[in-house]
């Protein structure tokens, strides 16, 4: 434990100037004592980085993707210093939950970002139903945290940062024996309460501009139908702009909200209507609902060994996930997430499958219909 401590000052004293300078963020240090389970919001790629900013002394192990553990040396180096814990999304997690009680038990602190994915839309979901249950097991202090301002500085869509406010604080600190009165339940809902965060509600307050070029690029990854022409992947970002074929043309402003507020002032608002869209959609037998070009299809071993498939044009039927010559029916596919905005994982039986697309694309609309169909 003194090791990794040092080792962690040492990762901190580097990375803390650049982070708050890089994302403007004000980190409120945590004052929790020993070990504890750390529930947090999850909203950009970097959010361990930025939450670690609180926890100056006190070494923590982040629940992270399996993909992280395929990138040869460098993960190899993630796992010698920071000792994540893995993950599969889009697989059960009873295996990281054993890990997780393991670590907290042996007196080490564990971050979660217990939603399971970063936002798309501005709004906290819902985390796990079963975190509760861990918390409650886990014999140590449970945290709640919340990152504000995350979403406007680096929405998952894009790729480009804006110059705008962040901040992070501990919202809660409950003690295991409290946590031993409550049902598991009322933890979760505990959870969902502190760490809820809604981007839009705060900027309507707060109006911090976001500032950055060419602010809309990208938005095609997250967001794929069109309110204009109800039709599917033909919206683009070029520059602010948010166009379509039909003729649609809206500003994202840098303050995150659309120009002209019509049909939409909010991208969760367009988000909303277009799940509910995607919803009502008829399907006819085996037609291709929506497709996209250019997509490899990997089989990842368990560990994390990669055997590539094929590559081809992603098709979505209204039964199956077709792609490079395989069919999986989506009543087989037991679970679906995603990574970053360009990866779909998928469990199938006992096998473990990822989709990654090379070309700016929406592989969202393809995890949507899987939740909405099974």
């Amino acid at each position: 434990m003194e090791k990794r401590l040092k080792i962690w000052h040492v990762l901190y004293a580097i990375a803390h100037r650049f982070l708050r300078r890089r994302f403007h963020i004000t980190a409120e240090p945590c004052k929790a004592e020993g070990p504890c389970l750390i529930i947090a919001n999850h909203v950009t790629t970097w959010d361990p980085l930025l939450l670690a900013l609180s926890f100056r002394d006190n070494p923590i192990h982040f629940v992270a993707s399996e993909h992280i553990f395929r990138h040869g040396w460098v993960s190899r180096l993630l796992e010698k210093l920071v000792e994540p814990i893995p993950r599969r999304k889009g697989a059960g997690g009873a295996d990281t939950v054993m890990a997780c009680l393991r670590k907290l038990k042996a007196g080490e602190s564990v971050c979660i970002f217990a939603e399971g994915d970063a936002c798309w839309d501005g709004l906290s979901h819902e985390v796990f139903p079963a975190t509760g249950k861990l918390a409650r097991m886990s014999g140590v202090k449970l945290v709640t945290y919340r990152l504000e301002g995350g979403y406007l500085s680096l929405p998952r869509w894009s790729k480009k940062l804006r110059r705008g406010k962040m901040h992070g604080a501990v919202v809660g600190v409950y003690e295991p024996e409290k946590l031993k009165a409550m049902k598991p339940a009322e933890i979760t809902a505990l959870m969902n309460r502190d760490i809820f965060e809604d981007a839009w509600a705060r900027q309507r307050r707060e109006h911090i501009p976001y500032r950055a070029r060419n602010r809309a690029e990208g938005i095609e990854r997250g967001f794929f139908l069109c309110p204009r022409c109800r039709k599917i992947g033909t919206l683009r970002g070029v520059g602010n702009h948010i166009l379509c074929a039909c003729g649609l043309d809206l500003v994202y402003t840098e303050e995150g909200f659309l120009d002209p507020a019509e049909p939409f002032e909010t991208l969760a608002d367009w988000d909303r209507w277009q799940r509910e869209t995607l919803a009502a959609l008829p399907a006819g037998e085996d037609q291709v609902l929506f497709s996209d070009p250019d997509m490899r299809l990997t089989e990842i071993g368990p560990h994390h060994e990669q055997t590539p498939l094929g590559r081809g044009v992603l098709e979505q039927r209204p039964d199956a996930l077709c792609c490079a010559g395989m069919r999986f029916a989506l009543p087989e596919i037991s679970s679906m997430a995603m990574v970053k905005a360009n990866i779909l994982l998928l469990t199938v039986g006992e096998k473990y499958y990822e989709l990654r697309c090379a070309r700016p694309c929406c592989l969202r609309k393809y995890l949507l219909w899987h939740q909405l169909r099974t």
